[in-house]
């Protein structure tokens, strides 16, 4: 593991630690490097705010998250995955939802939803004439709907189970992937 990744996870462990209490908002950088014994030189050398490591620490639990469940068979495996890591990150997360920083989590939850969809579209689709725009509208389409159902179960006090949330959105998405994939197959210019 290389030096800057781990001075970059350093920061991003001390920023999760500091949001446990204080509002993002509040979060200033002298106080993220004092808290994890660093310099300001040193945060500004990895990036140029708290929001870009807050977009970095998404960027990075991302990967890690659904990386396998990419398949149609999986899918609901890597939602379930997503509302883990937020229920596991609950604070940081919320933290984040009532923030400038908001925008970060949107991100988080629209590429990691996004790349679970195009995979499982992508292998629908593996035999069929479907362009890549259309392919790309129909992963948007359930991209925000799956992401817009977060964020309300988040407002919400995240009080209804994933595995709940996830037998619901599986009666309402099961073969329409498919049936949208056969919409757009061959469709005319």
């Amino acid at each position: 593991m290389s030096n800057s990744f781990l001075t970059k996870n350093a920061l991003s462990h001390s920023l999760k630690e500091l949001m446990e209490h204080t509002s993002l908002n509040k979060i200033t950088v002298k106080q993220l490097v004092d808290h994890c014994g660093l310099n300001r030189q040193t945060f500004y050398y990895h990036f140029q705010d708290i929001f870009d490591l807050l977009g970095w620490i998404y960027k990075t639990e991302a990967v890690e998250s659904i990386a396998q469940y990419r398949s149609y068979s999986t899918w609901s495996d890597g939602f379930y995955r997503i509302f883990c890591y937020i229920e596991r990150n609950k604070t940081f997360c919320c933290n984040t939802l009532n923030s400038l920083g908001r925008n970060h989590l949107d991100a988080y939850l629209y590429d990691v939803t996004n790349d679970l969809i195009m995979g499982v579209i992508n292998e629908l689709s593996a035999e069929m004439e479907v362009s890549q725009e259309d392919k790309h509208f129909i992963a948007n389409f359930y991209t925000l709907a799956f992401t817009g159902l977060v964020i309300q179960w988040m407002r919400d006090g995240m009080k209804e189970h994933p595995d709940h949330i996830i037998e619901k959105l599986s009666v309402l998405i099961e073969g329409n992937f498919l049936k949208a994939l056969l919409k757009y197959e061959n469709k005319p210019l």
